[in-house]
This record gives C-alpha cells, sequence and structure tokens, in this order.
C-alpha cells in the first residue's frame, strides 16, 4: 500500500503541474488519465511490490558512461536511496529529478547513495541526466527488466498508451511495445539489502518527499 505522504515542498511544486494539466487538457483526457490511475490502482501492483522489511534483488546496469554499477557494491558504502521514473518526457519526472538533485547534498550528508532507474534506452537517459545536470546514478533498465523483480511495474491502459504513443513515442524511448512503466516507487534499502522505507503510489503525480526520505535515512543511523 502507499505510505501517507506529508504535502510537503515537493508536492507543491507538483501541485501547479497537476493544475496546469487539468487546466490544458480536455475533459475528455483528463477522464483517460484519471481511469488510467484507477486501473493501476486495482491491477494489485501495489500489493504485488516489494515493500517493507523485504529483501531487495541485487542488479548491475550499466549507467550512461557504460560504467557498470551494482545495487549491492554501492550498500557496501551505506544506505541506498532507489527511486524509479517513467522517462524525461514525463514533467513530474523532471521536476522531481530536479528537486532530488537540489536535496542530493543531504542525502549524502546522512550518508545515503542516489540511485534512479528509468525504462528509457541509455540515450534517452543520458539526455535526461544532462538536461537536469543530475549528479547522482542514472540507470536505464530497459524493458524494465529491475522493475519487474521489484514489483512495480504495470501496464498503461490503451487510451493512455495511445496518447503517449502519438504524443512523443513511448515505444521509440523504451526500445518496446510493450505499454509497460513503472511506478513513481521509491525505498530506502539499508547496508544489509533490507528495505526500510517505502513509498508506492498509483498516481504518478504523487512522488516521495525528500524531508521523508532524510528522516528515515536518520532512523538508521
Amino acid at each position: 500500500m502507499a505510505t501517507n505522504k506529508n504535502k510537503g515542498e515537493l508536492d507543491a511544486l507538483l501541485d501547479v503541474k497537476r493544475k496546469e494539466g487539468a487546466e490544458k487538457f480536455t475533459e475528455e483526457k483528463n477522464q483517460i488519465y484519471a481511469d488510467g490511475i484507477s486501473s493501476i490502482a486495482h491491477s494489485g501492483v501495489l500489493e504485488k511490490a516489494l515493500n517493507l522489511g523485504d529483501k531487495a534483488p541485487n542488479f548491475t546496469l550499466n549507467n550512461a558512461l557504460n560504467k557498470s554499477i551494482s545495487l549491492y557494491d554501492e550498500l557496501e558504502n551505506g544506505p541506498v536511496v532507489l527511486t524509479w521514473y517513467r522517462g524525461g518526457w514525463c514533467p513530474y519526472c523532471n521536476i522531481t529529478l530536479h528537486y532530488l538533485q537540489e536535496k542530493l547534498p543531504e542525502f549524502q550528508k546522512a550518508g545515503a547513495t542516489l540511485i534512479a532507474l528509468t525504462p528509457e534506452l541509455p540515450d534517452n537517459s543520458l539526455s535526461t541526466s544532462e538536461k537536469n545536470n543530475l549528479e547522482f546514478i542514472v540507470l536505464s533498465d530497459a524493458g524494465n527488466t529491475i522493475g519487474k523483480e521489484y514489483g512495480v511495474v504495470f501496464k498503461l491502459t490503451d487510451d493512455v498508451a495511445s496518447i503517449y504513443q502519438n504524443g512523443f513515442g513511448l515505444n521509440e524511448k523504451n526500445g518496446d511495445d510493450s505499454n509497460e512503466l513503472p511506478l513513481a516507487a521509491t525505498y530506502i534499502i539499508d547496508k544489509n539489502g533490507i528495505i526500510q522505507y517505502a513509498f508506492l503510489d498509483a498516481d504518478y503525480r504523487e512522488r516521495a518527499e525528500s524531508s521523508e526520505i532524510i528522516e528515515a535515512l536518520e532512523k538508521l543511523k
């Protein structure tokens, strides 16, 4: 289930975008997106996703510079904040990534490494990383392979998939036509590989607040 998120700085930024979208889109499009979120909520993905106390599966992926990054290697240095974003095409993701970059010194002060996963192909994830001047680890999880191991992947409704494909070419961005995306999930994984914080929500417009993340990191000390 989703954690109860306290409204904070990030939510205030996202709320501006939410209101813009509601005003800009037609009533039909708003309804399609609302139905899409409802479909995710009723798909069982929130119940199946890894949660507090679960063991986080190890993974090794190459970053944008083709350097191999292993979760368990990073855990040797301290806890890892693992977060998913849908793609550089998603305005809510870009707002969140930019915000996480601003808060990166606080995560590092708490001894944590920040890793972001996206199903976008490496060239696209590199573009997103450069555009947002990201200094944390961004990894391309092509085919949502790791996302599926964590149970955070769902299939878009046909209507939403059609909007995304016609709007910006989702299939080309991800290199497949699965129409699958990850939840905008965030985990804190301790040095033993155990999930100590989980943010899971069917609504992609909702994200984990950095204040909650930092508070959870402090409890690990």
